[in-house]
C-alpha cells in the first residue's frame, strides 16, 4: 500500500506479539505499549527535515544539524496516551495538542468531544498517535480538523491498522503517510480489529 510503512524492527513484532497475548495486563501492557512507540517513532521521524547549525564544541567548532520544523503529538484520546510519554522522552521539545473521538456504536462514525492543538500548526511536524486504525472513520476526522487547522506535515502512527481502515483514510488523504507496525487481517462486523489486541483504551487503563 502507498505511503503505507509497516515497521518489522524485531523488538517492535516481539513486543506486539506480547500486548496481543489476552494474559497480559494493564500495567504490562502501557510498558509494552511505551516501548513500541519510542521504537516507532524512529521510523516515523526518519525524514523530517534538518537544517545545518554552528556549534562549538570544548575543543573547536564544527557543524551540526537541527530539526527544520518543530514538533506536535497529537495523541487521540483515549488510547493514544499510551504512546505519548514515550515519545515525548525522545521529543521532550515537542509541544502536545489532544483531540478526543468516540465511534457512534450504531453507525461507527467518529464524533468529537474534545479538540485542544496549538497555533499556526503549519510550522510543526505533526505526528497523529493511535494505537488503533480500524474503521478509519477517526482518523479521517483527526487529519480534517488538523487540515482545517493548517497543518501541512503530517504523519500518522499506529499500532495495529486494518486494511479497511488504510483505504477509508487513502481515499480522503492519499499523501500522508501511515506507520505502523502490523496491518491485520480484517475488520469484524462490530469494527473491531481482526486478530488485533482487542479495545487497545480498556487494557490500558484496566476498564
Amino acid at each position: 500500500m502507498k505511503n503505507v510503512t509497516v515497521i518489522t524492527h524485531p523488538l517492535v513484532q516481539h513486543n506486539l506479539a506480547r500486548l496481543r497475548d489476552q494474559r497480559t495486563e494493564s500495567q504490562e501492557f502501557r510498558r509494552l505499549l511505551g516501548e513500541i512507540a519510542a521504537l516507532m517513532t524512529y521510523e516515523a521521524t526518519r525524514s523530517f527535515g534538518v537544517k545545518k547549525i554552528s556549534v562549538r564544541t570544548p575543543l573547536a567548532a564544527t557543524i551540526g544539524q537541527q530539526l527544520e520544523r518543530e514538533v506536535v503529538l497529537v495523541p487521540v484520546l483515549r488510547a493514544g496516551l499510551g504512546m505519548m510519554d514515550a515519545i515525548l522522552q525522545l521529543i521532550p521539545h515537542a509541544r502536545v495538542g489532544f483531540i478526543g473521538l468516540k465511534r457512534e456504536e450504531t453507525t461507527l462514525r467518529a464524533m468529537f468531544y474534545h479538540k485542544s492543538l496549538p497555533k499556526n500548526l503549519g510550522r510543526f511536524e505533526v505526528l497523529l498517535i493511535d494505537p488503533m486504525l480500524a474503521t478509519g472513520g477517526s482518523t479521517v476526522a483527526a487529519l480534517d480538523l488538523l487540515l482545517e487547522q493548517g497543518a501541512k506535515h503530517i504523519r500518522v502512527v499506529n499500532l495495529v491498522a486494518a486494511p479497511e481502515g488504510i483505504r477509508t483514510v487513502q481515499a480522503s488523504h492519499p499523501r500522508i503517510p501511515i506507520f505502523t507496525a502490523a496491518v491485520d487481517t480484517k475488520l469484524n462486523e462490530k469494527g473491531y480489529i481482526i486478530p488485533g489486541l482487542g479495545d487497545a483504551g480498556d487494557r490500558l487503563f484496566g476498564t
